[in-house]
């Protein structure tokens, strides 16, 4: 049987938020069976408790922001791909500001924080949204479309008018069966272009962005002294958000996932309508003896190191 999972123990760390560039405190602590990932606003009155469910996003502007009971947390997104990418169920998580620290603009520092104090599996199964039949929404010339999938796979296609990106291709797929999450994909990082900061910053966006914490491009090249950490690392972060993303339906998925050109906002209409038809999914859970799907849970068992 596939097993819930939170941690063993609390984890925490301190870094400034990407858009707000505030200074906040995270700290993940473990959590009963069937709690799910909640986010606690440590620095409002009464600690009010955002659930990470697809529901309560109320802005996809360069990130995802959930907003509930009177309070908001904003850019979950890498965290929440952590959580789906080590097969965390349960785990509540305080913030001491309105949005998670952005660390280095990957979900790299959160897997090697959650691994770092290990994780525990819980006496519950699992509990899987299995895709059963196609469903696909499109904005414009963007489009995202679930199919039935024994496993977890999601494919990105994008089109980037930039020297950098487009000697990588347009399109990267990841199956989870025989790929890493933590090695592949964990430490894509973010990327921006410096032509768009100023406006960014004007709009209250990128205020605590560097070159720290995102790939950082001119018009023709990366800036970043240490270069790609990944040949297509660009593609790899469109998928570790998409990851992340679709880890706000609340559990793990059963499936195969296309985005073609889509981002978090697409990505959360997607989730929310699948969950609106229930024809297209069901519940799924395992029994000792049963076939398990390909998915990145089983190699993740091993406890492979991050870095």
């Amino acid at each position: 049987m596939l097993k819930q999972r939170t941690l063993k123990t609390s984890v925490q760390t301190t870094g400034v938020g990407l858009h707000t560039g505030a200074k906040v405190v995270l700290n993940i602590r473990p959590a009963p069976v069937n709690t799910g990932i909640l986010f606690v606003r440590t620095d409002l009155p009464g600690a009010p408790v955002i659930p990470a469910l697809a529901a309560n996003v109320t802005d996809t502007r360069l990130s995802t922001l959930i907003e509930s009971n009177g309070a908001r947390v904003s850019t979950i997104e890498h965290l929440m791909s952590a959580f789906c990418g080590l097969g965390v169920d349960n785990a509540l998580v305080d913030v001491s500001g309105p949005e998670v620290p952005i660390l280095d603009g990957s979900s790299g520092p959160f897997v090697f924080l959650m691994q770092s104090v290990g994780l525990v599996e819980q006496a519950a199964p699992k509990r899987y949204i299995q895709i059963l039949k196609p469903l696909e929404v499109s904005q414009g010339d963007k489009l995202a479309r679930f199919e039935p999938y024994h496993g977890f796979r999601i494919t990105y296609e994008g089109q980037f008018n930039h020297p950098a990106i487009e000697k990588v291709g347009s399109a990267v797929t990841v199956d989870f069966a025989d790929t890493s999450y933590v090695r592949e994909v964990a430490r894509a990082r973010t990327f921006g272009f410096t032509q768009d900061v100023e406006t960014l910053r004007s709009q209250g966006l990128a205020l605590g962005g560097s070159l720290e914490n995102a790939i950082v491009m001119d018009e023709f090249r990366v800036l970043n002294a240490d270069g790609l950490r990944y040949a297509d690392e660009f593609l790899r972060h469109k998928i570790l958000d998409a990851v992340g993303d679709l880890y706000l339906l609340g559990h793990p998925l059963i499936g195969s996932f296309l985005g073609h050109k889509s981002g978090h906002a697409l990505n959360n209409v997607a989730v929310r309508t699948l969950l609106a038809e229930p024809e297209t999914w069901a519940w799924v859970s395992f029994s000792p003896g049963d076939p398990l799907p390909s998915s990145f849970i089983e190699p993740l068992l091993q406890n492979q190191p991050a870095f």
